[in-house]
């Protein structure tokens, strides 16, 4: 075992010195800019056409039509941004970038903690700014994100980050601010290659499994009511679910799941309640709208799981959901996931197919996950006094073919768009037309 993981270290410090260095953080701003003529997709469903968009230390002081906005041009840097769009960043919810770097290399690998009941396992401090998985989001506007625990029944706690740091003390936007479960499937399906029916079936264990996490969360509120004499970390990470300040985030699918998951948040007073997943959430959308309980939607490119699912199932969900007045946003688990939320902003895209418009599409990277996030009052839209978060696009973001950025900006920072990938573009692009 200590020979596998010498040679597991030495795979990740190779895998390191080949690639191509980490870009060095942008400075902080230190002259005023304005980005002019660009259409404007605030994120909260307005547009404004031909803007201007002025950035001091950092936030946006004004923003506007440009025939009707001031602007004192000697003052400041202007970036002529005719025909092309701006957005705000977009952000990535439940979402482990920074948490692995190369998945066959244990080294790499600070997803999950052993043991069943981690509510005290803090992912920031594990998160590596270094990432190169990380830096090849920025190219595709994706900016910041949530970075969460993975495993056992109860995970540990999530942060949110930005995408442009030294360290995670440097990215950290808001530290702890949900507990992250895996709430028990309530169904389970059979192991072929032990001769078991594959089929769905009753899981026989659910309501064991419901009862000992309702357990464990009682036993954490008693404690935090008590004198505390005997210190328990795990009860004393609980704490924040019960007086509101950090939101419960469970991992639920099936249509009885996300019933007595929302139940049970109901009896232990937890006012803030995220499903995630959500597969059926759709069956139970007005339980959700009534108990005010918000979705961090399943990746839309995925295939449907039931055999009477419809095959466009996946791509129509968010339509459903908003439809219903539910607070949605976008997440990326699944294979490959940590590579795959760079398409974030395609998965959204897709949801206009399905009928979404697309003003509303990117109201579920943006606005949404903000206000879930708690992180609303500074990102998520583009509007006065809130952080210059944002980036400009030769095109419609949402789309492949014109998600194209020319510049992006983190806290009105002017970032690089470089990345691994944009490194060796550059190398072997020239490969074929050198004499030598």
């Amino acid at each position: 075992m200590k020979l596998l993981n010498k040679i597991n270290s030495i795979l990740f410090l190779l895998c390191i010195s080949l690639g191509f260095a980490q870009q060095t953080p942008a400075p902080k701003q230190t002259k005023d800019f304005a980005i002019v003529g660009a259409t404007a997709h605030i994120g909260n469903g307005t547009v404004i056409e031909n803007s201007v968009i002025v950035v001091s230390n950092g936030k946006i002081t004004t923003i506007g039509p440009e025939a009707t906005t001031p602007l004192t041009r000697q003052a400041m840097d202007i970036i002529d941004a005719k025909g092309k769009d701006v957005y705000p960043g977009f952000i990535v919810s439940n979402g482990t970038l920074g948490l692995v770097e190369v998945d066959a290399v244990k080294a790499s690998d600070d997803l999950s903690e052993m043991g069943t009941y981690n509510p005290h396992i803090r992912s920031i401090i594990a998160y590596n700014t270094e990432s190169k998985v990380v830096e090849s989001m920025r190219p595709n506007g994706v900016l910041l994100g949530q970075v969460v625990p993975r495993g056992g029944r109860i995970s540990g706690s999530s942060s949110v980050v930005q995408y442009d740091a030294w360290n995670w003390e440097d990215a950290a936007i808001k530290t702890d601010n949900g507990i992250h479960v895996n709430w028990p499937s309530s169904f389970t399906r059979g192991r072929w290659w032990l001769g078991e029916d594959p089929g769905l079936k009753p899981n026989k264990n659910y309501a064991r499994q419901v009862k000992e996490l309702t357990d464990y969360l009682n036993e954490s509120k008693s404690y935090n009511k008590g004198d505390k004499s005997e210190k328990h970390l795990p009860f004393e990470a609980l704490a924040g679910l019960f007086d509101g300040s950090k939101r419960l985030y469970i991992n639920v699918d099936d249509e009885k799941g996300i019933t007595d998951a929302v139940n049970l948040a109901k009896e232990q007073g937890i006012d803030k309640l995220t499903i995630v997943g959500a597969y059926q959430a759709g069956n139970v959308a007005n339980l959700l709208k009534q108990n005010d309980v918000s979705v961090f939607l399943r990746r839309v490119h995925s295939r449907p799981e039931l055999e009477d699912d419809d095959y466009d199932y996946t791509f129509k969900q968010a339509k459903k959901l908003v439809d219903a007045g539910i607070l949605v946003a976008l997440e990326p688990s699944g294979q490959m996931e940590r590579m795959n939320s760079r398409n974030l902003p395609f998965y959204a895209g897709t949801t206009v197919a399905y009928g979404l418009t697309k003003e509303q599409a990117l109201q579920l990277i943006t606005q949404n996950p903000a206000k879930i996030l708690g992180i609303d009052a500074m990102y998520g839209t583009l509007e006065v006094g809130k952080s210059a978060t944002l980036f400009i696009s030769e095109g419609d973001a949402l789309d492949m073919r014109t998600n194209q950025l020319t510049h992006a900006f983190i806290d009105g920072r002017n970032i690089s768009l470089e990345s691994h990938q944009t490194e060796l573009w550059k190398r072997y692009s020239e490969k074929l037309t050198r004499e030598d």
